[in-house]
């Protein structure tokens, strides 16, 4: 079982430019070949991939100010339930990957690649969601 997650790991970190927000010239996911690398090229991408979360949760608050500048109260509705359900969707994506990477022993390399990757995967799918709500 184990060798199978670190089997999974190691094909997401080969596609961990994915996961890249930002064109950079090279990446600690550019010619892994060990476990550690696939450690660290699955940070880059979880770091990565929640950075971009945070900007595009942003730019969605932006994006409401400007459409609701001329109504203050709908403005304030709107933002406490974007927040509240960013909580409640941060909670489920952690949930969620504590069950998808249970069968590795806690604290294993293989664990935080799964976790990295999982939370990694869903925070890209949770920032194009974001991007599409509230679009003019």
């Amino acid at each position: 079982m184990k060798t199978y997650f670190l089997g999974l790991a190691l094909m997401a970190a080969m596609a961990g430019n994915a996961y890249a927000a930002q064109d950079t010239d090279t990446s600690p996911c550019d010619g892994v070949d060990s476990d550690n690398q696939t450690l660290e090229c699955s940070v880059y991408s979880r770091q990565t991939a929640e950075t971009l979360l945070k900007e595009n949760f942003q730019n969605l608050l932006n994006r409401v100010q400007s459409q609701f500048v001329a109504n203050k109260t709908q403005y304030n509705d709107f933002t406490n339930k974007l927040k509240t359900a960013q909580l409640a969707w941060e909670k489920l994506r952690d949930a969620d990957c504590a069950v998808e990477v249970f069968p590795s022993a806690a604290g294993s390399k293989a664990y935080k690649i799964s976790e990295n990757d999982c939370i990694a995967r869903m925070s890209d799918e949770r920032s194009e969601y974001l991007e599409s709500i509230a679009q003019e």
